[in-house]
């Protein structure tokens, strides 16, 4: 029993990290209609940055506040690049690929092929009771991170005026343009949010899932496969889709080890044949 909810636990804490990352990635891909490839790439700088940063200062918070504006800060020079290509995914997938393949050779040279950790502070370290057995008291925090980036999301979306905005621009940015309102400036905000949270994921991931050089391609995976079933542009698709993909990454890898990406993909196969807009996404 207490295997089971070690590992439930694990599957929420996971979860809680996919939808960091997720919730960037639908913020940019599912609201703003542009397809970054770039995202896992970013996920991993910033976790690199993060430990730059916080080795430098001998703050783990300094090092994510850092991390996320530094990624916000490239991602803002990305969105003008992919402006470029503005309309058409497939030049996007390819320009935001060539970009993903730039900043890992680029960190490669930078950091190294090691495996590296960014550092905890001390209040965070150790294990803590919960349900009768002891649990590593930073995942707690991540977990308590990633409900707090929902909450902060979800009431930025849903009650105020920026979110309407988004909303509304998305559907229609030409009468939102009409009323005086510069559709384009609250695009690059929201651009530059998505980025910065793929920057606070890298910093919190790079603590415990480590930074090393195919850890970028790993969390783009499933981060697209949270977005899928979850639905583009929806967070609570993204919180619902973090959920599954975690629980059954967790599960499979314990009891279908060699089948541990059939057991995410097949069940994301068999949803898409019935709902292909995902759980929460509209057509």
């Amino acid at each position: 029993m207490n295997l089971t909810i070690f590992q439930l636990l694990n599957g929420l804490t996971f979860a809680a990290l996919l939808f960091i990352v997720a919730s960037g990635f639908t913020l940019i891909f599912g609201l703003m209609r542009i397809v970054n490839l770039a995202h896992g790439a970013f996920y991993l700088l910033g976790g690199y940055l993060a430990y730059w940063v916080a080795t430098w200062s001998g703050s783990f918070w300094v090092g994510i506040v850092g991390a996320a504006l530094l990624v916000a800060s490239l991602g803002w020079l990305e969105q003008k690049i992919l402006r470029l290509v503005k309309g058409v995914e497939l030049h996007q997938v390819l320009l935001s690929l060539g970009l993903a393949l730039m900043i890992n050779d680029a960190s490669l040279v930078a950091f190294g092929g090691d495996t590296l950790s960014v550092p905890i502070p001390d209040v965070l370290k150790g294990p803590m009771p919960i349900f009768g057995m002891l649990y590593p008291k930073y995942r707690l925090f991540v977990f308590c991170a990633g409900v707090f980036v929902f909450i902060a999301l979800w009431l930025i979306i849903q009650r105020t005026k920026l979110g309407a905005l988004i909303r509304a621009g998305v559907d229609d940015a030409e009468t939102i343009e009409a009323l005086g309102i510069d559709i384009k400036k609250i695009f690059i905000f929201t651009f530059m949010l998505g980025m910065a949270l793929a920057g606070i994921a890298g910093a919190l991931g790079g603590a415990f899932l480590t930074l090393y050089p195919t850890a970028d391609s790993e969390i783009l995976v499933y981060s697209l496969a949270v977005v899928i079933i979850g639905g583009r542009g929806s967070l609570v698709g993204a919180a619902i889709g973090s959920l599954a993909v975690s629980m059954l990454a967790t599960f499979g890898q314990v009891w279908f080890a060699e089948l541990s990406y059939f057991v995410i993909f097949g069940p994301m196969a068999l949803l898409l044949a019935f709902k292909p807009t995902g759980l929460y996404g509209k057509a």
